[in-house]
């Protein structure tokens, strides 16, 4: 150990090298080699479930069983591998098994320290799930400033963050944060899905694992469900592989190829979502109609100069939500009046989303915890796809007229017609 390490600290493990070209290149080549007998420039879809062997134990390739690995899996996780500046990437059959597998490498007795405002389904792993094998989970709505105070000696194992969080869009100085864990020996995750590669790579920042729902922006067309985890740890790489094997929760190979697919045109639409998402975020809080506007692309944002310093040339993302005025009537009549925002759970896809997390995505969370996160029931979740952005400008003004204004003007006709 060197005179400057502390005792129980964890040193950084090797790094991937920097990549030779930038992100849209990669996204298109990475993990996407000719096939060497037909000069297929596409891949083609190994849906053998077995692989031949040329005599006992001596598999004909890399390849024995589709649970333990399958080329099509392999090439997606190679392409994760370099978009999100890793060594190694596993795949995973959805974002959830993902957060379930990392939380089951942990020994009987770990404490994990977690952001309040995340994920309703990660919230219910940590709350119903992880608690039956021992893992104690504390949440904290200030992660940055109680980290610190929040460590267990000898018991705290992994910090968990979101960065943004899910649906309140607050973010976390990651680096900040991992700078304390790691001084600790405690491991720091982080959940990229609602930002992608493309706009942040949480690695880079001091993270030890960054996972994805890949459902999400990474596959990018509402068709896949599927997930994954990315890190720079030999260790870590043993642990879970081990696991994901072990547990069977693997992706299918059409999955595998429809995500690497979808992986492809990350950045173009990662990009247009983001520049779709200021321009609503941006009329949305010039609108006398809603209490409070969460983008982190906004300077009005409470953690905008995180933004600035974490996220690909300060980019929001494409995911914001807003209080409407009004209530939770007004959220659900916004939702309905949309015509282009389809109201629907999930996010990511090329098409525009909206959704009321309180009755929705967080309607398993109980209510006085999910408020102190500021999740309300009048606030509206938005999803924005790669749509036009004056269409989805328009479409949202007009929702919200109907959902706030309309409902007052046909109270006054009533009452007009009474008196």
């Amino acid at each position: 150990m060197s005179p400057t390490k502390t005792k129980g600290s964890i040193d950084t493990p090797p790094r991937a090298p920097s990549p030779v070209h930038s992100f849209g290149t990669l996204a298109v080549h990475a993990g996407s080699p000719h096939d060497p007998t037909t000069g297929a420039v596409i891949e083609s879809i190994s849906l053998s479930t077995t692989f031949a062997q040329t005599g006992v134990g001596k598999p004909v390739g890399a390849y024995e069983y589709t649970r333990s690995s399958n080329p099509n899996r392999d090439n997606f996780e190679q392409a994760i591998a370099a978009l999100e500046h890793a060594r190694f990437a596993l795949a995973f059959a959805s974002g959830s098994a993902t957060t379930a597998t990392i939380l089951q490498s942990l020994a009987q007795g770990s404490h994990v320290v977690s952001v309040s405002d995340v994920y309703g389904g990660t919230h219910r792993y940590f709350t119903k799930v992880a608690e039956t094998h021992g893992v104690q989970v504390t949440f904290s709505p200030s992660l940055e400033t109680d980290v610190a105070e929040l460590i267990r000696p000898n018991e705290t194992k992994l910090i968990w963050i979101e960065s943004p969080s899910n649906p309140t869009l607050s973010l976390v100085d990651i680096r900040a944060v991992a700078t304390i864990a790691h001084q600790h020996g405690i491991l720091v995750v982080v959940d990229n899905t609602f930002l992608s590669p493309y706009i942040q790579n949480p690695l880079d920042l001091g993270a030890d694992i960054v996972v994805h729902s890949v459902t999400k922006y990474i596959n990018g067309h509402s068709d896949v469900l599927m997930g994954v985890a990315a890190f720079n740890s030999e260790d870590i790489k043993d642990r879970l592989s081990f696991l994901q094997n072990a547990v069977g929760s693997v992706p299918s190979a059409f999955d595998s190829w429809l995500a690497h697919r979808g992986l492809k045109t990350l950045h173009l639409r990662a990009r247009e979502a983001s520049c779709n998402a200021h321009l609503i975020a941006t009329s949305l809080a010039a609108s006398p109609h809603t209490l409070l506007v969460n983008y982190p692309g906004l300077p009005s944002h409470p953690h905008h100069a995180i933004a600035l310093r974490q996220h690909r040339a300060g980019l929001g993302g494409g995911m914001l939500s807003f209080r409407i005025k009004g209530g939770p009537e007004a959220a659900e009549q916004f939702c309905q009046n949309c015509n282009l925002f389809t109201l629907a759970e999930s996010l990511g896809g090329v098409e525009s989303l909206c959704e009321v997390p309180s009755s929705m995505t967080h309607a398993a969370i109980p209510r006085e915890q999910r408020e102190a996160a500021g999740v309300f029931d009048d606030l509206v979740r938005i999803s924005c796809g790669i749509e036009d952005g004056e269409d989805l400008k328009r479409d949202v003004l007009q929702a919200l007229e109907r959902a706030v204004v309309w409902p007052k003007v046909n109270g006054k006709l009533a009452t007009n017609g009474h008196a």
